[in-house]
């Protein structure tokens, strides 16, 4: 095949790419596993059969063919909270009738988490990221860090947990890492360079051992100010930085805008930003949904191709949870089971081309 040839291939490689991802996330909404397994896509028509591993250019994510890409998907509860919502039906659902590219694998440090049975953990992770490759799907591993808010409280743990993760699963190509949730205050001032400090011991261990994956920092105030790292940035290459919200927060005056203007502030600087963790509600995941400001950042969102993950696929008893308590772990998988937040994220998920607000 001649320059010229090849050239044409790769360009007709990267249209048929991403002319089939945007088709196949405008497909109808399943509502059952029976519909959902009964038209099972190939590996090739998945989203990391299609993607391959991402990396970043400048502050986009970008495909094997370089084109920049928007994840979207869900985040998991806690582990040791709502361990048996994540059976092979659920996530068959969530992959392949709901249209989401990427599972969040949300594994708690404390609070009943890794400290308490670190094999025990460790083993429901590698599992879910075995699944997450088997579905052609993104892995993006969560080291839920939340008390202490500092995550150098965890350094010694996080280099054993990050050590195995990165070694056992870095051939696979479809894994991200979030190695520090939300670095917060309750327990005292946590700022950036104390994040940085813990992230420059974390980074060497997975980059050893998976040199290409993104890697995902938390930032101060529970993840709310990506704009703090602003002239003092990590150093590594494909580093991204997080933001969380919760739509229905309206502690100050215009808090919403405020943390998009953090995001922003952080893009305009060359910081890439992932929102890890949001909800349609308020700060503890529950309340009222307010649609109307979840919407305003997801046009946000899409608009500067910002990936994101929804907390949480699970049946807690909070509104943040999509399906109503008591589904895990068999079910139903029907839309009668979902909250009002499962069916607007499932509708969200399954039909981004009406994403954007009316009005």
């Amino acid at each position: 095949m001649n320059k010229q040839m090849s050239f044409l291939f790769a360009i007709a490689l990267t249209v048929f790419g991403a002319c089939k991802a945007e088709n196949m996330k405008k497909t109808e909404s399943v509502d059952s596993v029976e519909k959902v397994l009964s038209t099972k896509p190939d590996k090739a028509s998945t989203p990391f059969g299609i993607n391959g591993r991402l990396t970043l250019s400048g502050t986009q994510i970008v495909n094997q063919f370089g084109k920049a890409v928007q994840l979207r998907g869900m985040s998991t509860h806690g582990l040791q909270y709502r361990g048996n919502c994540y059976t092979d039906e659920s996530l068959e659902l969530l992959a392949y009738g709901w249209g989401a590219d990427i599972l969040r694998i949300s594994m708690y440090v404390q609070e009943g988490g890794y400290e308490t049975n670190p094999e025990k953990f460790t083993q429901m992770v590698d599992n879910l990221v075995e699944k997450c490759y088997e579905m052609g799907i993104y892995a993006l591993i969560d080291w839920h860090m939340l008390h202490p808010g500092d995550p150098n409280a965890n350094t010694e743990l996080a280099k054993v947990f990050f050590e195995h993760v990165s070694k056992k699963h870095a051939d696979k190509g479809n894994v991200l890492y979030e190695i520090c949730n939300e670095p917060n205050d309750k327990e005292g001032v946590v700022t950036w360079a104390m994040i940085k400090n813990y992230a420059n011991q974390i980074i060497p261990i997975v980059r050893n051992n998976d040199p290409k994956s993104i890697i995902i920092v938390g930032t101060p105030e529970n993840a709310s100010r990506p704009d703090m790292a602003i002239g003092n940035p990590l150093t590594q290459a494909n580093v991204m930085y997080t933001m969380h919200f919760y739509a229905a927060d309206t502690w100050q005056s215009n808090h919403q805008q405020r943390r998009r203007d953090y995001v922003s502030k952080a893009i305009a600087a060359g910081l890439p930003v992932f929102v890890t963790e949001f909800g349609t509600q308020d700060g503890w995941g529950d309340g009222e949904n307010d649609f109307v400001a979840s919407q305003l950042w997801l046009d946000f969102m899409r608009t500067n191709k910002i990936s994101w993950c929804n907390w949480n696929y699970s049946d807690s008893p909070l509104s943040g949870a999509v399906w109503k308590n008591g589904t895990c772990p068999n079910g139903p998988w029907t839309d009668d089971n979902l909250k009002e937040s499962g069916k607007w994220i499932r509708g969200k998920l399954s039909n981004p081309a009406d994403e954007f607000a009316t009005q």
